[in-house]
């Protein structure tokens, strides 16, 4: 797996944001990504030393939507989640800012 395959996206929360101060950043990654996999590959794009990531497999919430008399219900997607803590001193930027520290 490219690693770009295996990150899917930042994951961009008032919590995640928190956890930035303290080097620790938040992402989808693919749901069969392994921890080593995900350590390789922030390290490969980003170009930090990954001390270690944690993995989080979050299940999607089923909603209920009443419509013109009619009940329906459906649910959100699953995905993964990967926290990762770098290296004292270094930080992760995207796209040229820095979505982590505003």
């Amino acid at each position: 797996m490219d690693a770009h395959d295996v990150i899917v996206s930042p994951r961009i929360s008032e919590k995640s944001m928190g956890n930035a101060l303290g080097h620790q950043y938040t992402f989808v990654v693919h749901p069969s990504a392994t921890k080593t996999q995900i350590r390789h590959a922030v390290e490969t794009i980003f170009k930090v030393n990954v001390i270690m990531v944690n993995t989080i497999n979050v299940r999607g919430k089923t909603r209920t939507v009443a419509r013109r008399g009619t009940k329906t219900t459906g649910k959100q997607s699953d995905f993964k989640k990967a926290v990762v803590t770098l290296k004292a001193g270094q930080k992760i930027e995207l796209g040229g800012v820095n979505y982590f520290e505003q």
